[in-house]
C-alpha cells in the first residue's frame, strides 16, 4: 500500500496539511475553485520551472486569493523592484479573471531536504545530457547531508542511456516507513523530457517521526 498511495496525501489530517485551505458547501462553486486551483499550479511550475519551486498554498476568501509561494531562490520570483511579482499577478487575472491576487514568497531554507526541489534538480541534470545514476547519487548526499534527514529514496523510469526497452532504477540511502502514518515523508515526482524519450523521477525524504 506504501507505494500505491502518495505518502503526502496519505498522511492528510494527520501530519501534513492541505496545500488549498479553502471551504464550499456549493457544489458548483467548489467544482470551480478546485479547477481554478489547478490552472493556478500549472501556470506556476511551468513559468517558475528554474525558480526551484517547492510548494504553492492557496487560501480564499471571497473573490481574493492569497498565493504563498515556497522558492529557495525567491529572488528569481521577485525580480528587479517587484517587477516579477507584478507581473505574475496580471499572467494570473488573465487566466483567472474577476479575482484579486495576494502573492507572499517563503524562502526554503534547507532546499537539500525539500523533495520537490531536489526531484528539479535531478530533472536539470538529466535534459543536461549528466547521466542519471550520477545525478540521482548526488542527489542522495546532499540530502543525507542534510539536518534532519534520515533516509532518502529515488526511482528513475524510462529509456535509460537511450535503450530499446524502458526500465526502471532504485537509488537509496538510510531508512524509509512508508506504512507509518506519524512518520514524515516528502514526496515528488517530475519528469524530465530527453531527445529519446521522458523519464520519470520520483522522490522519497524521511524526516523522522512526528509527534502532536
Amino acid at each position: 500500500m506504501g507505494q500505491k498511495v502518495n505518502p503526502i496525501s496519505f498522511r492528510l489530517g494527520v501530519i501534513k496539511n492541505w496545500p488549498s485551505k479553502w471551504f464550499s458547501d456549493n457544489k458548483r462553486k467548489y467544482r470551480n475553485f478546485f479547477l481554478s486551483d489547478v490552472k493556478i499550479r500549472k501556470f506556476l511550475e511551468k513559468k517558475l520551472k528554474n525558480s526551484a519551486l517547492a510548494l504553492v498554498e492557496i487560501e480564499r476568501q471571497a473573490d481574493k486569493a492569497k498565493i504563498i509561494l515556497h522558492s529557495s531562490r525567491p529572488g528569481m520570483i521577485i525580480g528587479r523592484a517587484g517587477i516579477g511579482i507584478e507581473s505574475l499577478k496580471k499572467e494570473l487575472q488573465k487566466i483567472i479573471p474577476k479575482i484579486k491576487f495576494e502573492i507572499i514568497l517563503r524562502e526554503v531554507k534547507e532546499p537539500e531536504s525539500n523533495a520537490a526541489i531536489l526531484t528539479q534538480t535531478i530533472v536539470e541534470q538529466i535534459e543536461k545530457r549528466i547521466g542519471y545514476r550520477r545525478a540521482a547519487k548526488k542527489a542522495i548526499e546532499r540530502a543525507s547531508e542534510s539536518a534532519g534527514v534520515l533516509g532518502v529514496k529515488i526511482m528513475i523510469s524510462g529509456r535509460l542511456d537511450g535503450v530499446e526497452i524502458a526500465r526502471q532504477e532504485w537509488f537509496a540511502r538510510g531508512k524509509l516507513p512508508l506504512h507509518t502514518l506519524r512518520a514524515d515523508v516528502d514526496f515528488a515526482k517530475a519528469q524530465a523530457y530527453t531527445t529519446y524519450g521522458t523519464v520519470g523521477i520520483k522522490t522519497w525524504i524521511y524526516k523522522g517521526e512526528v509527534f502532536k
